[in-house]
């Protein structure tokens, strides 16, 4: 074949800008495609083949209820637990909207559905919500005897453990969405349960490294007087012997609650953040362990020395951002706004990896038996596409969802963890929180 160079010589170009070098004089170019494209349609008309609508009809209405008798219908249970002690977090932003966690959820029946219409199978999802953790156990285990074998659970680490107790002997598995505590991923695992939410360790990993790549090696940490404070400080100081930082001091900060929204309440912050930081040795960055987010968002340009402040506050480390645009990220957070109408949060980030470990499961083994998709999920085969860069696996050691974690500020992406340069035998993502050699958990192994 005879290669061709140089350029189309001006009496074999069609310049379809020209009415007279295609097609007449005056014919329009939206004129020409209609013709061509009503063609084929008129010639099937012809033939026979879009005519006597009505009699088509009847055939396809049967197709479709041969076809819902043959799909496989794979139930999901999404069991919230409503904890209403809870203060509101300082910002009116920060309140989290009342579908949170079950709307990503939705999304991931979406997407489940999507492949699962070539498959003949349908996604449904179930929500349950109770304050009562024995009543939502009790709920849960009761939905589960009705054959919906998959859990998406929003609750506290006591709660969870008592799922899982409860459910041991069926053939069920549970997904944590919400509690990182590292206790359900290492001395009180269980094997039916997976985390898609990220342990604490593995969120203060993400922060830990790149204050290794920044070389900010000194650190104040601010511990609220919460018990999830304490563990989350519990993360940071294993981080910072594993990272090389060195924590220069440790202080409690008290708050009162009763006046966190009062008028001019700023003022009397503006006074006591700057009071409560004097008198520290030199650091390079400010960590803050405010899980309940009840002081933490006081902290940044209010310290006494101008430093950064990490943590559960300023520079933060989570699994989703709702301004995430890389891998898909975009064209992921539009369909979820359409959806519901509001921006992606972790929660509902979490929930819907839950959901669609369920639906590539049942995609992978063109099945609905939950004895094989649960077996499969824990099966190293298993990998999820999670607009993350890479594809998420489940650790064979416990349960937990491997995965990239985003560190941003309340606006913006500031970097992916794990960082360059954080090496590991099998996979960079087990540099982010409790590898294989350091585990406690034993379940796995029986």
């Amino acid at each position: 074949m005879r290669a061709f160079a140089g350029p189309i010589p001006r009496s074999a170009r069609f310049d379809l800008c020209r009415p007279n070098s295609l097609f007449p004089r005056g014919f329009s170019l939206a004129a020409a495609l209609f013709l061509l494209l009503a063609a084929p349609i008129s010639a099937r008309a012809q033939d026979g083949g879009a005519a006597a609508p009505p009699a088509a009809a009847p055939a396809a209405q049967d197709s479709d209820k041969g076809a819902d008798e043959a799909t496989l219908k794979i139930r999901i249970l999404m069991a919230r637990e409503l904890r209403e002690d809870r203060l509101p977090p300082l910002s009116l932003l920060d309140i989290p909207p009342p579908d949170d966690g079950v709307a990503g959820a939705k999304l991931a029946i979406d997407d489940n559905n999507t492949t699962g219409r070539f498959l003949k199978q349908q996604f449904l999802l179930d929500v349950v919500e109770n304050a009562d953790p024995a009543q939502l156990v009790a709920e849960v285990s009761k939905r589960v005897d009705e054959g919906i074998p998959y859990v998406v659970a929003d609750a506290s680490a006591g709660t969870l453990l008592k799922l899982a107790d409860a459910l041991k002997d069926k053939d069920a598995v549970i997904f944590n969405v919400s509690a990182p505590d590292e206790v359900l991923r290492e001395e009180q695992c269980r094997v039916n349960i997976k985390h898609t939410a990220p342990s604490r360790s593995m969120l203060a990993d993400a922060l830990g490294q790149y204050m290794a790549w920044k070389q900010w090696r000194k650190w104040v940490v601010v511990i609220g007087p919460a018990p999830e404070d304490k563990l989350y400080a519990d993360a940071i100081r294993r981080t910072a012997k594993r990272f090389g930082h060195k924590i220069v001091e440790e202080r409690v900060f008290d708050y009162d609650p009763g006046s966190r929204r009062a008028d001019g309440g700023f003022e009397q912050i503006q006074q006591q953040i700057p009071s409560f930081m004097q008198g520290l040795p030199d650091h390079d960055v400010v960590v803050v362990a405010d899980e309940g987010e009840l002081f933490g968002e006081y902290f940044p340009y209010r310290t006494w020395i101008s430093r950064p402040v990490i943590g559960t506050a300023g520079l933060i480390a989570v699994p989703w951002h709702p301004a995430i645009e890389l891998w898909g990220g975009t064209q992921f957070q539009n369909r979820f706004k359409r959806l519901a109408g509001r921006t992606m949060r972790p929660l509902d980030y979490n929930a819907w990896t839950a959901v669609r470990s369920v639906g590539e499961a049942a995609t992978r083994k063109n099945t609905a038996d939950p004895k094989v998709l649960i077996a499969y999920m824990r099966s190293p085969e298993f990998e999820l596409a999670a607009f993350k860069g890479q594809k998420v696996t489940y650790r064979a050691w416990n349960g937990q969802l491997r995965q990239p974690i985003l560190v941003a500020t309340a606006k913006i992406l500031v970097t992916v963890s794990p960082q360059q340069g954080f090496l590991h035998q099998l996979t960079e993502l087990d540099t982010l929180g409790v590898d294989q050699p350091e585990t406690k958990c034993t379940a796995f192994k029986k």
